[in-house]
């Protein structure tokens, strides 16, 4: 595919054969163990250097012990070719450096709220969060706190809890497809009941001893 404005599907982005990649919540994101600052901010500065030269730049988080990384092509608001070419130079710095990458560890949170009519409500989010309010969620632009969308009650494909019935906000843990039922497994290895697996591998609805929701998302359609 050579339009760099192309928008690619999952199965695009699995074709590529992004070793240290994983789409999650619409991004190609996965974090690189760099072991100290001083390697990672190296690491960083020769990741600049591309992006600059690609006129295509990631979001960076860079801490102590590791460096994180999302590319999205904002323009399309899409994965498109350049993100994987980025993504190829990424981990082609890694390598040579001995930074090993661990996708596995990717997560992405959303906040989902049950509402039926979100026009009255967007507002006061958007205001507490400090983000934009968007057609269907609010999303911070800076990535400091979590995109919020809204649902009809009940909308997660299965009905509310009876003991609970007035539950109106869950969270949406997004995951790298091929870790999904794993991690689903290990939410109820500790102590959680699977709700629903009708919509998998999309997602799963979990709940907890109280009968609290939340959902293991993926890109995986």
């Amino acid at each position: 595919m050579t339009d760099p404005k192309q928008p690619l599907t999952f199965s695009d982005v699995e074709a590529a054969g992004l070793d240290d990649w994983r789409l999650v919540l619409g991004s190609l994101r996965t974090r690189f163990a760099t072991g100290n600052f001083a390697a990672g901010l190296a690491f960083v500065e020769r990741i600049a250097a591309a992006a600059e030269e690609a006129n295509h730049h990631p979001d960076v988080t860079l801490t102590y012990p590791e460096v994180a990384l999302v590319l999205r092509s904002h323009d399309v608001d899409a994965i498109t070719s350049r993100d994987i070419d980025l993504a190829r130079a990424i981990s082609g710095f890694a390598a040579e450096t001995g930074i090993s990458a661990t996708p596995e560890k990717v997560r992405a949170l959303e906040l989902c709220l049950d509402v039926d009519d979100p026009a009255p409500v967007a507002p006061f989010y958007a205001t507490v969060l400090g983000a934009d309010n968007g057609d269907d969620d609010i999303i911070d632009r800076t990535a400091q706190m979590p995109p919020l969308w809204f649902q009809a009650p009940g909308g997660d494909g299965a009905p509310l809890p009876a003991a609970h019935p007035s539950q109106r906000w869950h969270l949406d843990v997004w995951v790298p497809a091929d870790r999904a039922e794993t991690e689903v497994q290990a939410v109820i290895d500790a102590g959680g009941r699977l709700v629903s697996d009708a919509e998998a591998p999309r997602f799963w609805v979990l709940e907890d001893a109280a009968g609290n929701r939340s959902c293991i998302c993926t890109d995986a359609r």
